[in-house]
């Protein structure tokens, strides 16, 4: 049986990590290398890095911060933010990205997840889709969930899947931040409809909630960000928990 993957997220902007609820309300959360480095040494199994502003901002991702965070940790790293070609995602390989992430520019244009699985490998594309459940239809945003768009997320997850996403980021935007639990029904229902992993995002607040979406979300991989980074749960302790419950990790 597969492994299930615990995943940090490092939210960046201005050169920080941050963290808000339902995307707003920033703040402060610590230096990312400094982060990255600590979760590497206890436990992590793959980290991502969302540069958060880029899209808004109309710029490229930092670089420079993606370069510096790759060279502290020894798991795999996924960088997502104001990607919007094959050359950017050159760039970041380049500079110590494992594997991209690609949001709204996927929505706005969706040959470039076919261009980059085709240059790179699906391995490398991962699709972060942000949905907020809105009378009971599960609808698409973008530019960090600000824009709203008439996109179903279901139909949007089939669809990525065929143009050669290798791994699909779902973040619910009803549960990010607010330490409630995953939204685990979309989960198992994505599960369902694709056949490529899926990481579960937004509502992690307990060592249970992990459990929760493995079992009845059925999510290859959990990532949370605030939790781990005000040191609330502890990932050596989270995967000694998960195998209690006799969920497969890696120790």
């Amino acid at each position: 049986m597969l492994t299930k993957r615990i995943i940090p997220c490092l939210d960046i902007k201005n050169g920080r990590t941050v963290k808000g609820v339902h995307f707003l309300d920033l703040r402060d959360a610590g230096d990312p290398v400094e982060l990255a480095n600590k979760y590497a040494k206890t436990g992590a199994d793959e980290l991502v890095f969302l540069d958060i502003s880029a899209t808004e901002e109309r710029r490229k991702t930092l670089v420079d911060l993606v370069r510096k965070v790759a060279e502290a940790i020894n798991i795999p790293f996924t960088v997502g933010g104001g990607i919007s070609s094959v050359e950017d995602v050159a760039i970041l390989l380049r500079n110590g990205a494992d594997k991209i992430s690609i949001n709204s520019s996927a929505v706005k244009r969706s040959e470039i997840i076919n261009e980059i699985a085709a240059k790179y490998g699906s391995q490398c594309t991962v699709v972060a889709i942000d949905a907020k459940e809105i009378e009971g239809e599960w609808m698409v945003h973008l530019v960090g969930g600000k824009i709203p768009t008439n996109i179903k997320l279901f139909d949007w997850a089939k669809e990525v899947e065929e143009r050669g996403a290798g791994e699909i980021l779902f973040t619910s935007m009803n549960n990010d931040g607010t330490k409630n639990g995953f939204a685990n029904d979309a989960l198992a229902k994505l599960s369902e409809i694709v056949n490529i992993p899926i990481i579960a995002s937004g509502g992690a607040g307990t060592m249970q909630h992990f459990t929760d979406t493995f079992k009845e979300g059925k999510a290859d991989a959990a990532l949370a960000a605030s939790v781990f980074h005000y040191q609330e749960i502890e990932i050596p302790e989270l995967k000694q928990f998960l195998k209690t419950q006799h969920v497969p990790v890696r120790i």
